[in-house]
């Protein structure tokens, strides 16, 4: 068979639409399962406003030293709780002069996180080695930064990731994930994430309609929460979407996580719950 025909073309070239090869369906499956948010004995909580920069997080936050934040909106409250709760913030964005909140616990990097330390960039772990030098103890990620999220993780160390006892993350351009170059590049960042954490709940953004491709339903932006396997006991797949704290970013209409992202099936096993 013809590899163009066995693989698949999104698009036929015609003006600047270009074609593409298409990831095949039962990966993408393969991917959403190893994504299905699971319970554990640690309740998810809310920090941050009822709306946009508000996130989910487990209730397991004493002893983390700090918050690392990259990525600067017009909401501090995330960061702000993090600060209230003893934890030292951390704040990295190239764009904006400093943070929309300020906060004696706050420290601000007026750089952009990357995979390149330079004048306007960081890697995520030269920020973390300037910013607490010679420090093991565990810390909190929470990463908004439009799409630049995939290549900060695949540089990411894995020493610096199982620092991090909880990783909040906002995915961008997910309903690209059928477009095979992305989906190569997404589900390796994806894939080092969970080497060592599994997730424990996904919220989708309001800002931008789902897209229905091939038979699955996609946000196009997603909020996602992943906690280190080490902190799991009691795991169960999560039933109920959305949370009763989840709540909408945008005055758009909100539309709940949809079934081909999370299961209704009892746990047998997860290949992301073991350490």
């Amino acid at each position: 068979m013809n590899p163009l025909t066995k693989l698949g073309l999104d698009v036929l070239a015609l003006g600047n639409v270009y074609p593409t090869f298409l990831t095949d369906k039962t990966t993408v499956q393969a991917f959403m399962r190893r994504l299905h948010p699971v319970s554990t004995d640690k309740p998810l909580i809310r920090m941050g406003p009822a709306g946009d920069g508000g996130y989910l997080v487990p209730d397991d936050l004493a002893g983390i030293e700090a918050c690392f934040s990259p990525g600067v909106a017009s909401s501090s409250g995330f960061e702000k709780d993090c600060a209230d709760l003893g934890m030292k913030v951390f704040l990295a964005d190239r764009s904006v002069d400093q943070p929309a909140e300020m906060h004696e616990q706050f420290f601000f990097t007026k750089k952009y996180i990357g995979v390149t330390t330079n004048e306007d960039f960081m890697t995520l772990d030269d920020w973390v080695d300037a910013s607490l030098p010679g420090s093991q103890t565990d810390l909190l990620l929470q990463i908004d930064i439009e799409g630049y999220e995939y290549e900060v993780f695949l540089a990411l160390s894995d020493r610096l990731m199982h620092r991090f006892r909880i990783i909040v993350v906002e995915f961008h351009a997910m309903g690209q994930i059928f477009n095979l170059p992305f989906f190569r590049l997404a589900s390796r960042a994806f894939d080092k994430i969970l080497q060592s954490h599994t997730c424990v709940h996904i919220h989708p953004n309001s800002c931008c309609e789902p897209l229905n491709i091939r038979g699955f339903v996609i946000p196009s932006v997603a909020e996602f929460t992943f906690l280190r396997k080490d902190r799991i006991s009691n795991p169960s797949y999560a039933r109920t979407f959305p949370h009763p704290l989840d709540a909408n970013n945008t005055d758009k209409p909100t539309f709940p996580l949809p079934q081909c992202w999370y299961s209704n099936a009892p746990m047998n096993s997860n290949p992301n719950l073991g350490k």
